[in-house]
C-alpha cells in the first residue's frame, strides 16, 4: 500500500527501541510495544510446520484455542473451505485473493491530516513491520508480504487533534488485486480519531496494524461502502497499552464479500478495548466478521458489541467472537455481544461467541448471542399509533442500529451511514409482505 502520490513519503528508521519509548511510558519494559517472540516452532497446539513459527502474542500454551500466526503464506496451506476458520467463506468467490498473485494495482488515496500528524512509507524490511502481530491466516501473510512495506500514519505523543485523521480508499475497477498495509503509531497521552473509509470497485486484500501508546485514547473507524462486485479481506490488529483506550468501530455495507478479521492485545495493565460494528447484507452478499481478544496481562477490560441485518435470498452474514483469557490475566472484565436482525426469507446469519477462562480471578466475563425477525411488540406500538407498517419496520431497523452508529461521534458521516441503510430498505420491494414473528 504506497500513499497517495500528492504526499510526499519518507522511509521511516525508527527501531523497536526508539518505537516502545516513544510510544509506551518508562518502566514498562519487555511489555512495551508489541510483544515479543516465543521461541521458534511453537506454533498453534505445537502443530507448526517445518520453519513455521508464531509470535505477535504470549507464548502458546497448547490450549485449543491457540492461534497459529505467521508471516509465510505457505506455512498456512491453500484453504479448502473445511478449516475452522474458512468453513463460513464462500471460497469460490474470495478465491482470486488467495490465488496470491503479485500486483502493482492501487486504490485511490485521498487524505485530510490534522496538524502535526505525520503520513509516511516504511520498507517491508523495516523494524517497523517486523515488530508488528502476524498474520493469522493465509489471506493476510499474502497481504504483508505482497504490499512491500507500509503506509505509516503517526500521531506524536499527547498530542490533542482538531479533528479526524480521514484516509479515503477508492477502488479504481482494477480486476488486479490490491495489496496493503497501514500502520497507525499514536503516541503515549494523546487522543486522535482515524477513520478508513472504503469506496468504489476492487479486489483488496489488506492489514491495518494500531499500536496505542500508553495512556493514549484511540478510535479507529473503518467503512467499508464498496460498489457491488468488491471483494475484501483483511486482517485489523491494535496493540493497546497501560491505561490506554482503544475503540473500533467498523460499519460494512457494500462489496459482494467482505470478510475482516479484528484482533486486540494488551501491552500493559489497566488498557481497555471496544469494538463495535454495523453490518447489512442485501442479497447475495457476504459479510464476516471475526474478532479476537486476547488477555494476557492483568486489570484490563474488553467490551464487543455487534449487530447486524439482512435481506434478500442469499444474503449471508458470519460473526464469529473469540475471547481468552489467560492465566496472568487477573481482574480482567470482559463481554461481548452480537444481534442479528433476519428482514427476509432466505437470508442466513451465523453467530458463534466464544469464551475462554484460564483464571478464576477476574471481574466478569460473559456473551450473548440472538438471531431473529422484527419484534411484534415494538411493531403493534408503532402501528397502533397510525405509523404504516412499512414505516414501523424502518423505525424499528433504524433503532436497532442507532446505539452502534452513534460510538462513532462523527455526525456527518453517521448520517451518510445511516441514509446508506435507509436506501438498502427500501431497495427490496414488499418488505411489508414478510411475516412478522417473535424471535426466539
Amino acid at each position: 500500500m504506497s500513499a497517495p502520490d500528492s504526499t510526499s513519503t519518507t522511509d521511516l528508521t525508527t527501531d523497536s527501541s526508539d518505537l516502545a519509548g516513544e510510544l509506551f511510558a518508562p518502566g514498562v519494559g519487555a511489555q512495551a510495544g508489541p510483544p515479543t517472540t516465543p521461541a521458534p516452532g511453537t506454533g498453534s497446539a505445537g502443530q507448526a510446520g517445518p520453519g513455521a513459527h508464531s509470535h505477535g502474542g504470549p507464548a502458546p500454551t497448547g490450549s485449543p484455542a491457540e492461534r497459529f500466526t505467521s508471516t509465510d503464506p505457505d506455512a498456512f496451506g491453500v484453504p479448502t473451505g473445511r478449516e475452522e476458520t474458512w468453513r463460513f467463506t464462500p471460497m469460490k468467490r474470495i478465491r482470486p485473493l488467495l490465488a496470491g498473485a503479485p500486483s502493482d494495482a492501487q486504490l485511490t488515496w485521498t487524505t485530510d491530516l490534522p496538524e502535526g500528524v505525520e503520513l509516511s512509507s516504511v520498507e517491508a524490511d523495516g523494524p517497523l513491520l517486523k515488530g508488528l502481530p502476524e498474520p493469522a491466516d493465509r489471506l493476510a501473510a499474502l497481504a504483508r508480504r505482497h504490499s512491500e512495506g507500509a503506509t505509516v500514519v503517526r500521531v506524536p505523543a499527547e498530542a490533542q487533534l482538531d479533528r479526524p485523521v480521514t484516509l479515503a480508499l477508492a477502488g479504481t475497477g482494477s480486476d488486479d488485486v490490491v495489496w496493503g498495509q497501514l500502520v497507525v503509531e499514536v503516541g503515549a497521552f494523546a487522543k486522535a480519531t482515524v477513520v478508513l473509509d472504503h469506496t468504489g470497485l476492487a479486489r483488496y486484500a489488506g492489514g491495518v496494524a494500531v499500536l496505542v501508546g500508553d495512556g493514549a485514547d484511540v478510535m479507529l473507524v473503518s467503512v467499508q461502502d464498496w460498489a457491488p462486485g468488491a471483494v475484501h479481506g483483511g486482517q485489523y490488529d491494535a496493540v493497546v497499552g497501560r491505561d490506554a483506550t482503544f475503540k473500533q468501530v467498523v460499519v460494512t455495507l457494500g462489496g459482494d464479500v467482505v470478510r475482516l478479521v479484528s484482533n486486540v492485545q494488551y501491552s500493559g495493565p489497566g488498557a481497555t478495548a471496544e469494538l463495535f460494528g454495523v453490518y447489512f447484507a442485501d442479497e447475495t452478499q457476504h459479510q464476516e466478521h471475526r474478532l479476537w481478544v486476547d488477555h494476557a496481562v492483568p486489570h484490563c477490560r474488553s467490551n464487543v458489541k455487534y449487530k447486524g441485518a439482512l435481506q434478500g435470498e442469499d444474503a449471508r452474514t458470519v460473526w464469529i467472537g473469540d475471547v481468552r483469557i489467560r492465566p496472568a490475566a487477573i481482574g480482567t472484565d470482559t463481554y461481548e455481544l452480537n444481534r442479528n436482525l433476519v428482514l427476509t426469507d432466505g437470508a442466513r446469519a451465523d453467530s458463534v461467541p466464544n469464551l475462554e477462562i484460564e483464571t478464576g480471578e477476574i471481574v466478569g466475563a460473559g456473551h450473548a448471542s440472538a438471531t431473529g425477525r422484527f419484534d411484534d411488540e415494538q411493531l403493534f406500538y408503532l402501528c397502533s399509533r397510525g405509523i404504516d407498517a412499512e414505516t414501523a419496520r424502518r423505525l424499528v431497523v433504524r433503532g436497532f442500529f442507532a446505539d452502534v452508529v452513534q460510538q462513532i461521534g462523527l455526525p456527518e458521516l453517521q448520517d451518510r451511514l445511516m441514509g446508506t441503510i435507509e436506501t438498502r430498505l427500501g431497495a427490496l420491494p414488499g418488505l411489508d409482505d414478510q411475516p412478522v414473528e417473535q424471535a426466539s
